[in-house]
């Protein structure tokens, strides 16, 4: 099954607690992190996570956007995520190395994201240890941007290496998925869909899951 994690930067944070209930079929959620350096913007961490851990069982599906992630990587798994994936590009190769063995040691799925920019051939030396590839299909640190179709070529990369090497890791797709996108991503490779603005704003977010997923109405 195509799986969809709803991604909540785009949610009512006044209201938290029942937009993730709205969302309950997608069976995972995401937690976008910015730290203000290694992206423009600034977004949550550690607490909130917590709480939303005490409210859901869906899988958390943490994305790191902050420089040297080897920091925070393994407090992100004792907070609650379950995955715990975060930027090639934001630190030296020790330090990536280091940040996914945090994550294994403490029972997490370790993942790594890459931005527009990044070729797919950069996560080869991790793929072994990985749970998640990450492709950002905008550039990371902004809700509501449009779909780069160049993303397409990565997902058919990195699919033809997952299944090479290795099968159990999931491959995720984030940024500027809707009904459309999602297609073309799942005809591509991708198996878990990141959607913020296109699902948040659905009058039926139950229904758009379905949509998303390409599963007909019932």
């Amino acid at each position: 099954m195509i799986k969809i994690s709803p991604s909540l930067l785009s949610a009512d944070f006044t209201r938290l607690g029942e937009d993730i209930e709205s969302v309950k079929s997608a069976g995972y959620l995401h937690f976008d992190v910015m730290d203000g350096i290694f992206v423009p913007n600034i977004s949550v961490g550690l607490p909130v996570l917590e709480a939303v851990r005490r409210v859901t069982d869906a899988v958390l599906d943490a994305h790191l956007m902050i420089v040297e992630p080897v920091r925070y990587a393994g407090r992100f798994v004792r907070a609650g995520a379950d995955i715990v994936a975060f930027h090639i590009e934001a630190d030296s190769r020790d330090g990536i190395s280091g940040a996914i063995d945090d994550v294994l040691r403490l029972g997490g799925r370790p993942g790594l994201a890459i931005k527009p920019a990044t070729p797919p051939e950069s996560v080869a030396p991790y793929i072994d240890k990985l749970g998640m590839v990450v492709v950002m299909a905008v550039e990371p640190g902004y809700s509501g941007q449009k779909f780069m179709p160049e993303a397409l070529s990565k997902l058919r990369a990195l699919r033809a290496m997952i299944d090479a090497r290795n099968p159990g890791c999931e491959l995720e797709v984030d940024g500027g998925i809707n009904a459309e996108t999602a297609k073309l991503c799942v005809e591509a490779g991708a198996r878990v869909l990141v959607s913020g603005s296109d699902l948040f704003s659905a009058p039926d977010r139950a229904a758009r899951i379905r949509r998303l997923r390409g599963e007909s109405a019932p």
